[in-house]
């Protein structure tokens, strides 16, 4: 299997997988969290994902474990998609951010500057590409993008590179854009990360909507897990984290109260969801020593209470140019 799933052994903690249980597994991947609940306990895992080969992987190994159910598609439509299947309600879901080791894993896919590929990083292979929104949106976009999803200090300047190079000949793969990058930001200087690193990143969010789904299945989560439900979710980036953190504590009312400088804030609705513990739970040292990828991930856990839907929205914290302005290139 290609691709680690981090922090397993606390994610299945953290679902609690009972029998008879029907748990979510909204990212499935490689289908490492999916194999090791099903191990758990006699329960039904329905396996998510909008990539057409992590079904493929999914729906093959329902030939050996039929108590899998895969469903393609988005994970900020799981409530549709659920429901679409005879599902109204659940008893755990879990969330994996961020790019598999199998997409990263294939050229072909375009996510990564390690290996020559199309530049594509599209998770759902439908809607505009890398390459489209690298060679259409203008350098003040671009330099947003890659500013505040990448947190790369050196936006402006990259974005101003592509713009300039991209006059001469288009950009359609994806060591062409690294080559880019590392020429306008002067090579490593040392650094372990390669300089394209961020605004790798920046992009593949940008393609796939990453917080905007996360936002959409937050909310998706709150109406479909029932009482006493779990919600475990596994960030690698720090605005996802910060947007899941935020949820959490809204929905269970831990916004914070008043002050002697600043009134009680009005009661609001009951608690939707209820936090066993206030902090994120970090990898393990001897993980870390086996799984490099696992050094920036947090996880987070909250509890359904039996309190009505808040059914309010999650803003995802940054303002983004508008994905659809992009056309995808003939």
């Amino acid at each position: 299997m290609g691709h680690v799933p981090v922090l397993l052994d606390e994610v299945v903690t953290a679902m609690a997988p009972r029998d008879g249980d029907v748990l979510v597994d909204a990212t499935f991947g490689g289908g490492g969290y999916a194999r090791a609940l099903l191990a758990a306990a006699d329960c039904r895992v329905i396996g998510i994902d909008r990539d057409e080969d992590a079904i493929a992987r999914a729906e093959a190994f329902v030939s050996e474990q039929p108590r899998l159910i895969p469903l393609q598609g988005r994970f900020g439509e799981m409530d549709r998609l659920l429901r679409g299947a005879g599902f109204e309600h659940v008893d755990a879901i879990t969330l994996d951010l961020g790019v598999s080791s199998f997409q990263l894993d294939q050229a072909e896919r375009g996510f990564s500057f390690m290996r020559d590929g199309p530049l594509d990083m599209r998770m759902g292979r439908s809607g505009p590409s890398a390459a489209d929104v690298v060679n259409q949106l203008d350098e003040r976009d671009l330099a947003t993008i890659i500013f505040r999803l990448g947190e790369e200090k050196q936006s402006r300047r990259i974005a101003r590179a592509i713009t300039g190079r991209r006059l001469k000949a288009p950009f359609t793969s994806t060591l062409d854009l690294a080559g880019l990058i590392e020429q306008t930001l002067g090579g490593r200087r040392g650094s372990r990360t390669h300089p394209a690193t961020r605004s790798f990143q920046a992009i593949r969010m940008f393609v796939n909507d990453e917080l905007g789904e996360l936002a959409r299945a937050l909310v998706a989560s709150e109406e479909l897990l029932r009482e006493g439900g779990r919600l475990v979710i596994v960030t690698f980036h720090s605005l996802e984290d910060r947007m899941v953190k935020l949820f959490m504590r809204e929905r269970a009312g831990l916004q914070g109260g008043g002050s002697r400088h600043l009134p009680q804030q009005e009661a609001g609705p009951q608690p939707s969801f209820e936090m066993p513990s206030k902090k994120a739970i970090e990898p393990s040292p001897a993980e870390l020593k086996t799984n490099p990828r696992s050094r920036s991930s947090r996880l987070r856990v909250a509890i359904r209470t039996d309190a009505p839907a808040m059914a309010l929205p999650v803003s995802t914290g940054v303002d983004l140019p508008d994905l659809g302005q992009v056309e995808v290139a003939s």
